[in-house]
C-alpha cells in the first residue's frame, strides 16, 4: 500500500494560475499535476545522468579497446 506525503512549495503567481487553470481544464487535482511534473523532472534528470555515464563509459571502453588491440598486435608479431 502506497502512502502519500504532503509537501509545501512556493511558486510564482503566474505558474500557480497556469497550474490552477490546467487543473480545471483537465479535471485533475493540482497535487496530481505537481506529482506528474515532479516525476517527469526526475525521469528527465535520471536519463541525462545515464546518457552522460554511458558516454563516459564509451570513452573508457574505447581506450581499453585500443590498449588490448595494441597488446594483441604485440603478441601476434
Amino acid at each position: 500500500m502506497k502512502t502519500k506525503k504532503k509537501i509545501s512549495i512556493t511558486i510564482d503567481e503566474s505558474l500557480y494560475r497556469a497550474v490552477d487553470q490546467a487543473s480545471r481544464r483537465f479535471k485533475v487535482a493540482r497535487s496530481q499535476l505537481a506529482q506528474e511534473a515532479l516525476s517527469l523532472w526526475l525521469k528527465k534528470k535520471t536519463e541525462a545522468l545515464m546518457i552522460k555515464g554511458y558516454k563516459e563509459m564509451a570513452v573508457e571502453d574505447q581506450g581499453l579497446a585500443e590498449i588490448f588491440l595494441n597488446a594483441q598486435r604485440e603478441v601476434l608479431r
